[in-house]
This record gives C-alpha cells, structure tokens and sequence, in this order.
C-alpha cells in the first residue's frame, strides 16, 4: 500500500461515517467525522506531494482549517467568519488560476457554450443573494463580494474546461461545482426548515470539494514537473 493510501482513506472512511450520522440524525458524531476531514485529507497531500508546499497552498488549507472550526464551533460569530475564511480561500485559488495558467482563448465555437455558462452563473448568484437577504439584512456587502468571488472563480473553471478540456480543468471545474452546491445549500439550510437531503447535500458536497481541490494541487504540481523536466 502506498504511503497515501491510508489518509486518503480515513478521509472516505470519514464522508461516510458523516453521511451515516446526518442520515440518523447523530449532530454530535457528525461534528467528529466532519472534524477527521481536513486532517486526512491534508496529510494525502502531504505525502503525495513529498512534503513540498508552497505559501499559496499552505495559507489556502489554513483558512479551510479556521473556516471549518467555525463552521464545528457554531456560535455566534461562526457564519461570519466561515465567510471571511472562505472568501480567503476562494480569493487564493483564483490568484493561482490568473498566476500559474495560460490565458484562455475563445473561438466561435466557444462563445456559445461560454455564453450559457455565464448567464447561468450570474442567474444562481442574484437569486441565491436575493434569498439570502431575504432572511439575512446583515452584511450584505460581504455576502455580495463573497458571491461575486466564487462566480468568478467558477467562470474561470468552467470556461477553462470548455477551451481546454484537460485533465486539471475537469478537477477545477469539480471543485467549483462542489463550492457552489456547499454554499448554495448552507443557505437552503438556514433559510428553509430543517431538511436531511438538504444537510446531506451540503456536507457531501464541502467534503468532496476539499478532495477536488487537493488533486487540482498535485496535478498542477505534475505538470510543473513535467515541465521542468522537459526544459
């Protein structure tokens, strides 16, 4: 067995034992599952990337690991700033895209496809922010830049994925989309009343996310290496 192989499968081991405690309802169990999650899949990324991180990486798990601890915390100040961590997040993730990737170009063939993509993007972000504050009059500024951010980001992935079609842009536009549907259903759950599906499809999906987001880290260290390698 490889040497990654046992976090990355505490890491499953942990989604699973999440989906059973939210399905039976065990709040408590869930929190402890969900606190495995990080540590696991982090140490994957340890060893399989032999230890090598870089500062960009490094503060994006930080702010995961402050965000979920207020997310596991859930007292006063947790929305806020799981926000704020998040929002960190999603801001450094979009600085390795515009650093670390090639310009994308557009032919006719795309704008169709691209056009789709960015007027359904800008179609969820106004209708989950008009439902948000609906229930939320706070911070309404930052709810609307956090929105804004992670459209961006989503663009970016998936108009990537239809230029490129790579392997690394099909695990962006995955992570992007497990993003999306994490947020999109914190608000549902806080918004709507208390609903299974709805939990299960916010921890299932900010779990996979972290998954989606490790890998587009070592694919984007491999190909780095390649290139060196070829240089």
């Amino acid at each position: 067995m490889k040497a990654n192989k046992p976090s990355l499968i505490l890491f499953f081991v942990a989604l699973l034992c999440t989906i059973i405690f939210d399905c039976t309802q065990q709040d408590i169990f869930a929190l402890y599952a969900k606190a495995v999650v990080l540590p696991a899949i982090f140490i994957y990324f340890l060893i399989s990337s032999e230890f090598k991180i870089a500062k960009t990486e490094s503060l994006i798990f930080l702010f995961c690991f402050i965000g979920q601890v207020f997310d596991l915390m859930d007292v006063e100040v947790s929305e806020i700033g799981g926000v704020l961590c998040f929002l960190a997040v999603y801001l450094l993730i979009i600085t390795l895209f515009i650093r670390e990737h090639e310009k994308i170009k557009l032919t006719k063939k795309d704008i169709l496809p691209v056009s789709i993509v960015i007027i359904f993007i800008v179609y969820l972000l106004v209708s989950v922010l008009s439902l948000q504050f609906d229930n939320l009059k706070k911070f309404s500024f930052i709810y609307t830049f956090y929105g804004i951010i992670l459209s961006v980001l989503s663009c970016f992935s998936f108009v990537s994925y239809i230029t490129k079609g790579t392997h690394i842009a099909l695990l962006m536009s995955l992570m992007a989309i497990s993003y999306i549907f994490s947020d999109i259903f914190y608000i549902f759950n806080e918004y709507f009343s208390y609903s299974i599906v709805l939990v299960l499809i916010r921890d299932i999906t900010q779990i996979l996310a972290y998954f989606f987001m490790v890998e587009y880290f070592l694919e984007k260290a491999k190909i780095h290496t390649k290139i060196l390698y070829n240089n």
